[in-house]
């Protein structure tokens, strides 16, 4: 775990652990103000988590009852699991983007058990075979569902920390309803997962086999616009993991190369021929670590992210969904039409 650090201009550094995760630990940033402070997430809610964060907020000279609210970049448990026990410690308001409260709201009325049946028939239709549904249904746990906010963020919007400016901005596609945050009046900017300085962010469709949105090209146009950033060049860059960096245009430009590439290796398996499932996609793309060797939790991810670059490729005319509702299979597009 690295140590809690002062970066300078009210802003701290708290490495959050996330128990049991290869990920290890979530970085929550504080920013100090006129009227107590923020927090930009909250972590994993695991008693551990817990009381790492109330350590690491007494190592800023606060207390937990010093905080007065928490700005969560998205909905995902390692970012915004400890809200809730946040709220109650210390009364402080929860802010997200509308979005995401939308899908946080969706997910609390849906119990795990309906959420594991509803991820498992989308395997199913996607073409996984036996082996892999036999692995799924003997999954038992699921992430906890963060809180639900008290207070929406927009686009644009200032946080309500009397003293300082710090400003969100909408950045879709890691999550639909994902926020960065610029802190104006110190040129520095919290990433949170959509720009990391190492690895490239899961973008994926969910569910799995929805038509609805394109994931991929709303994260491709937000890594564009944070690039284009005025002040790009010179903002300290504080993302929730990995570590912090500058160079924000370069990076979103590398991020943006990246999914280029991807997408154009799955044009070229689709140019193959024939129609293909996205099981038969995803099993036959290049995976840093080899399909064999992938557990069923993971290979739900690569299709979740591999359904993603199909619907874009979609979007742009270079593929086509074709087959049937409980069995959707893609092919290559020539001026629309499937090969």
């Amino acid at each position: 775990m690295p140590r809690v650090e002062e970066l300078g201009h009210g802003v701290w550094s708290l490495p959050v652990p996330i128990p049991g995760s290869p990920l290890g630990f979530t970085y929550v940033y504080l920013v100090s103000g006129d009227e107590g402070a923020v927090l930009v997430d909250t972590g994993w809610d695991h008693d551990e988590s817990w009381e790492a964060l109330t350590r690491a907020v007494e190592r800023t000279g606060h207390g937990i009852e010093d905080i007065r609210g928490a700005v969560l970049t998205h909905f995902h448990p390692d970012h915004a699991g400890l809200a809730g026990r946040l709220r109650s410690a210390s009364g402080a308001w929860i802010a997200m983007h509308p979005a995401d409260i939308a899908v946080t709201e969706r997910l609390t009325a849906i119990p795990a058990s309906d959420r594991l049946a509803a991820m498992a028939e989308q395997l199913s239709r996607a073409g996984f075979p036996e082996e892999d549904l036999a692995a799924f249904a003997g999954q038992t746990e699921l992430s906890t569902i963060p809180a639900v906010p008290d207070r929406a963020l927009g686009d644009g919007d200032t946080v309500d920390l009397p003293g300082r400016r710090l400003r969100a901005m909408w950045t879709p596609g890691h999550s639909p309803g994902h926020l960065c945050l610029h802190l104006e009046d110190a040129d520095v900017f919290f990433t949170g997962d959509h720009v990391l300085p190492r690895i490239t962010p899961h973008v994926g469709q969910f569910p799995l086999l929805s038509t609805a949105g394109d994931p991929l090209g709303a994260f491709l146009t937000a890594q564009a616009d944070v690039g284009r950033l005025p002040e790009a060049d010179r903002l300290l860059c504080l993302p929730s993991h990995e570590h912090r960096f500058t160079g924000l245009t370069e990076r979103t430009e590398a991020i943006i190369a990246h999914h280029e590439e991807r997408l154009d290796e799955m044009s070229e398996l689709l140019g193959r021929g024939g129609r293909v499932t996205l099981w038969q996609v995803t099993s036959g793309l290049t995976w840093r670590r080899p399909w064999a060797d992938m557990r069923v939790r993971a290979r739900h991810m690569a299709a979740a992210e591999t359904v993603a670059h199909l619907r874009l490729l979609e979007e742009r005319g270079r593929a086509v969904r074709t087959g049937t509702a409980d069995l959707p299979l893609w092919a290559a597009a020539v001026a629309g039409v499937p090969t």
